[in-house]
């Protein structure tokens, strides 16, 4: 169990699937959570509470600037300051996967300014708080897909390849400060999300199959199975880990 006593973490996202997971998680080891989703999030909230922990949720659209900073303002009005951040919001929910010749534009944005755009917006959003503090942890959460060259997801892949790469810069920008940013790349997941990909049965089943004949370990991959990377990061047992990537994903992909 990583020590998170006295810190503070907000998780994008954390309403449903691997994010309330990772807020569930983070409470368990002792850190107070902001919980930021445009979905209800008083159900992790509840969780948060049950598992012993500080929880809050604030309505928010990562898309929208000043939403962003709400976040972040509502985060250090409730707990005094800002420890972490886990950038798990995403598009992946309703994608389907077709060929990149018929991705229409109006999705192919809507992925690139949530899943680029908005952690982005995340990032800048707690930079001023982390900075004043003396120093944080940031946690971008992409995907092992753009390691793998998943095919019939061009533009999720691309979003998730783009997070990765600004992880990299952004740990050489923040370094400084003390600021520390890694990235997570979790294997194929089963989320509500993950079993909407697909509206045939029999394509869902052989891709999920697949995917357990291509790990090390041969089982289905879990949310819980992606929250003790995140605790590891935000504690200060890896506080001198920072612009790294950790592959979670039952030894699919070694890079």
């Amino acid at each position: 169990m990583a020590n998170l006593e006295n810190k503070v973490v907000i998780v994008t996202g954390g309403a449903r699937g691997i994010g309330q997971a990772f807020c569930e998680k983070l409470a368990k080891d002792g850190a107070a959570i902001l919980c930021a989703d445009v979905l209800d999030g008083a159900e992790t909230v509840d969780l948060v509470t049950k598992a012993g922990g500080r929880g809050l949720y604030v309505k928010t659209d990562i898309t929208d600037v000043a939403s962003t900073k709400n976040m972040a303002a509502e985060a250090v009005k409730a707990y005094g300051r800002i420890d972490g951040l886990v950038n798990n919001a995403a598009v992946y929910a309703g994608l389907k996967m077709c060929p990149f010749t018929d991705i229409n534009e109006a999705e192919w944005d809507k992925v690139y300014n949530v899943n680029v755009k908005g952690n982005w917006q995340c990032c800048k959003a707690v930079f001023p708080y982390m900075k004043e503090a003396g120093g944080g942890s940031i946690i971008n959460i992409s995907s092992t897909s753009i390691l793998q060259g998943v095919p019939l997801l061009f533009h999720y892949v691309g979003s998730k390849g783009a997070v990765w790469a600004m992880t990299r810069t952004l740990a050489n920008e923040a370094g400084v400060y003390n600021i520390r940013v890694n990235s997570i790349t979790p294997g194929y997941t089963l989320t509500d999300a993950s079993m909407q990909l697909s509206d045939n049965p029999e394509d869902f089943n052989k891709n999920y199959e697949r995917n357990i004949n291509d790990r090390a370990l041969k089982r289905g991959m879990m949310p819980a199975d992606l929250v003790g990377a995140a605790a590891f990061l935000l504690s200060d047992e890896s506080s001198f880990i920072t612009g790294q990537n950790l592959n979670v994903d039952g030894g699919s992909v070694h890079y």
